[in-house]
C-alpha cells in the first residue's frame, strides 16, 4: 500500500485460488503481510452476463460491482478495514488487466468520502 504521497506504507504477498460453478465462482485470498500478519478474504462471484459481476465477502459492505471489457475488469466495492484497534469502511475502485494467459496486473485506489487515501499495486502470475 502507498499512501497519497507515493510513500510505501505495507507490503504484502496474496496466494489466490479460485474455481467456478456455473455462473457462480469462489475466490480464496491468503494475505501475508511483510509484519507476519495474516489475513484471509474469501470471495463470492456471480457472473450477471454481458460482462458484468458481482461479489461478496464477510468484510466487504454490500456487493461488490464488477465489469469486463477486453482484457480489463473494473471491480468496485467498500472494504471494512481493520487499523490498530478500529476499522474504517473504504472504497476500493480496482483495475485489473489481463497482460497474457498468466500475468495480471491491479492497481487499486482507496478513499473515504471522496478522498484519494493511496494505492494498491499488484501483480499476479499464474503458474
Amino acid at each position: 500500500f502507498t499512501d497519497r504521497a507515493g510513500k510505501v506504507q505495507r507490503r504484502f504477498v496474496v496466494k489466490l485460488q479460485g474455481r467456478w460453478q456455473g455462473d457462480v465462482g469462489t475466490l480464496e485470498e491468503d494475505f501475508i503481510y511483510s509484519d507476519g500478519k495474516t489475513e484471509r478474504r474469501v470471495w463470492t462471484i456471480t457472473s450477471l452476463g454481458g460482462g458484468r459481476y458481482k461479489g461478496t465477502a464477510a468484510d466487504v459492505i454490500g456487493e461488490a460491482a464488477g465489469e469486463a471489457r477486453g482484457n480489463a475488469l473494473r471491480w468496485s466495492y467498500t472494504l471494512r478495514l481493520p487499523v490498530d484497534n478500529t476499522t474504517y469502511d473504504v472504497q476500493f475502485d480496482d483495475w485489473m488487466y489481463l497482460m497474457d494467459d498468466k500475468v495480471m496486473l491491479n492497481k487499486a485506489a482507496m478513499s473515504k468520502f471522496g478522498f484519494h487515501l493511496g494505492d494498491v499495486t499488484l501483480s499476479f502470475y499464474k503458474p
